[in-house]
């Protein structure tokens, strides 16, 4: 579906930060949406389905385990 958004858990991307995770989830509510640039009156909803997938990206990127790792690694921003 959307071809843009790159795959964030390790191998494919050892290191994730925010911005990463914040850019997945405009592109994919951009797609969904259908709109690049939300007009004024969506721009709350828009904002707010973007930092809701943010949320729920974090929260699987850090409880997703990476087979091979040997024990489950958090990949979201600011895990240990």
């Amino acid at each position: 579906m959307c071809r843009s958004i790159k795959t964030l858990r390790p191998p494919a991307m050892p290191e994730v930060d925010d911005d990463d995770i914040r850019a997945a989830a405009l592109q994919y509510v951009r797609k969904v949406s259908g709109f690049h640039h939300p007009a004024a009156h969506n721009r709350t909803v828009f904002d707010q389905a973007v930092d809701a997938v943010a949320d729920a990206t974090r929260q699987l990127l850090g409880d997703l385990e990476v087979r091979g790792s040997g024990s489950r690694q958090r990949v979201a921003a600011g895990e240990p």
